[in-house]
């Protein structure tokens, strides 16, 4: 989402300009609240659903009842289904961490492990596949278009097929919601790659590796820690997909270069 404001350019004159919306969103599980995202509206059920099992509050959705996106603003009220019990203890490390939050990188990757085991060895993606993604997701991003102020994610399957792109002023936040539109659709993401429109972060790997993602692209540079934990969970790490070329990272078994 966008809208117009006024600006003043560099010869002062006044001239209408498309900014990305940017608001709160508070999401709130059986009445407790666990996080507020700042994100561009839309999408907002999938980005809850998407975050909470990025986060092991969730292993499907399944055991979600609902998610009320409507009845407050900029609030996600989710309801889980009846039996399942949520630790939310658990969830102080993920949600008030960043890439700036001085944990130790090694320690944070052994924490997501201990819940989120190493993918299996299987799908395998194509050279040029992998080259026809950026042009489709480039052609996808609408809001980035008038604004230039969003990223994008994408999910691609291992013939090429783009299923789902979606945009936000956080990347994670994009992740997040392509991952809760795989499972609000029921999609199996073990034969698909994650596209993402910037840089590749610890967290981006950990959100793919809890989707069940095998290989992780990015148009931007990826940190070391991703490059680490990409390593450790059996994931191929692609960066600087520009075609006609790019970079691997880690898991070259996954690629027919």
């Amino acid at each position: 989402m966008d809208k117009q404001v006024m600006t003043t350019n560099a010869a002062g004159r006044a001239e209408p300009d498309q900014v990305v919306i940017e608001e709160p969103l508070q999401i709130i599980v059986d009445g407790r609240s666990i996080a507020v995202t700042m994100r561009t509206p839309g999408h907002d059920a999938e980005l809850a659903l998407g975050f909470l099992r990025s986060e092991g509050v969730i292993s499907s959705s399944t055991e979600v009842r609902s998610i009320d996106v409507d009845s407050r603003e900029n609030h996600a009220l989710v309801f889980l289904a009846d039996g399942v019990e949520v630790d939310f203890d658990k969830l102080t490390r993920h949600v008030f961490s960043a890439s700036s939050c001085g944990l130790c990188g090694k320690a944070s990757i052994e924490a997501v492990m201990r819940s989120l085991p190493a993918l299996p060895d299987g799908a395998v993606f194509g050279k040029e596949t992998l080259l026809s993604a950026p042009p489709l997701l480039s052609a996808s991003q609408s809001v980035f278009s008038r604004t230039g102020g969003v990223h994008a994610a994408g999910i691609f399957g291992a013939d090429g097929t783009m299923h789902v792109v979606r945009e936000d002023l956080g990347r994670h936040n994009a992740v997040d919601k392509v991952l809760g539109w795989s499972m609000g659709e029921g999609f199996d993401l073990s034969r698909c790659f994650l596209l993402v429109s910037g840089r590749v972060s610890f967290e981006i790997m950990q959100k793919a590796l809890a989707g069940g993602i095998p290989l992780v692209a990015a148009i931007s540079a990826p940190s070391s820690l991703a490059i680490e934990f990409a390593e450790q969970s059996n994931q191929a790490l692609v960066g600087f997909l520009r075609p006609p070329g790019f970079r691997v990272y880690a898991g070259a078994a996954r690629l027919v270069l």
